[in-house]
């Protein structure tokens, strides 16, 4: 019976944090309802630079310019935007983002870091270092504590980022919470912009092979470079897709090279008999 209880108690709590959620959604929209819509979407700016002299505040209280996380040995870059008192979207962003690294089959801080930056400018350092322990937990290799970083800065620096890569949030004052949308952005190990991902889920195969192209190919396996020759990354959707003109051209190459081979495996055929023969 106290079994039957508890069990009542907890889905009562997450019915009440659920119904707060949602109520939060709604007022932000019935305050604003245009402004819900057009202010909180990535606009996508592919082969956009991002500002590498913005300076923001690392979880060690370090402060650090975004470039100086650019170039490290030809590893591409996860950019996350989120804030760490975020009561829901940020929290769903991260998780399912975690969820993906767990069967990546690559490892933070080895084949790519992750820069995770707070849009909110009056959250710290300490709060950040917090959010590191708290998902780095369990993740494989032993690099991901030195490559996944997690940032505080001021509004310019802020804004500077956000806008480069085609961030677009606000903050609700009535109910004391930002507006943003839910995603991930890949960049290049140059800190442009090179593939856009949107919602709270990711796709281990379309991040893998959204890291293997903005690394130019210096990461990944064989069987990526060649996925890569089939998939086609479609900005629309954010997602990558099957290409059948890739698939029939390279089995239209393929067609010809047998050809050609069998071609000259019979002349030197013939040659062979009519000098036996002679």
């Amino acid at each position: 019976m106290k079994r039957v209880r508890t069990g009542l108690q907890l889905a009562r709590q997450a019915l009440a944090v659920a119904a707060l959620m949602v109520g939060s959604c709604l007022a932000a929209y019935a305050q604003d309802p245009s402004r819900a819509t057009r202010d909180t979407r990535f606009d996508q700016k592919l082969d956009s630079q991002v500002p590498v002299d913005a300076v923001f505040t690392d979880e060690s209280g370090r402060e650090v310019r975004l470039g100086e996380f650019l170039g490290r040995s030809e590893r591409p870059i996860v950019l996350t935007m989120v804030y760490y008192e975020c009561p829901m979207l940020c929290t769903q962003v991260l998780n399912g983002f975690v969820k993906t690294l767990r069967v990546l089959g690559m490892e933070v801080g080895k084949d790519f870091d992750i820069v995770t930056v707070s849009i909110d400018p009056t959250e710290t350092s300490a709060l950040a270092s917090a959010k590191k322990e708290r998902y780095i937990a369990g993740l494989p290799g032993s690099t991901v504590e030195q490559g996944w970083h997690w940032l505080v800065g001021s509004q310019a620096s802020i804004n500077a980022l956000a806008d480069s890569v085609g961030f677009r949030y606000w903050y609700d004052e009535g109910i004391d919470e930002y507006a943003h949308p839910g995603g991930i952005v890949v960049l290049t190990p140059q800190g442009r912009v090179s593939r856009y991902f949107f919602d709270v889920e990711f796709a281990m195969r379309d991040l893998r092979l959204a890291l293997v192209e903005a690394s130019d190919g210096k990461i990944g396996s064989l069987t990526d470079k060649v996925m890569l020759l089939c998939y086609h990354y479609d900005p629309k959707t954010g997602a990558y897709g099957f290409v059948v003109t890739n698939v029939v051209r390279g089995l239209g190459a393929l067609t010809v090279a047998v050809l050609l081979g069998y071609m000259i495996f019979q002349l030197r055929r013939e040659r062979r008999l009519a000098r036996a023969g002679a």
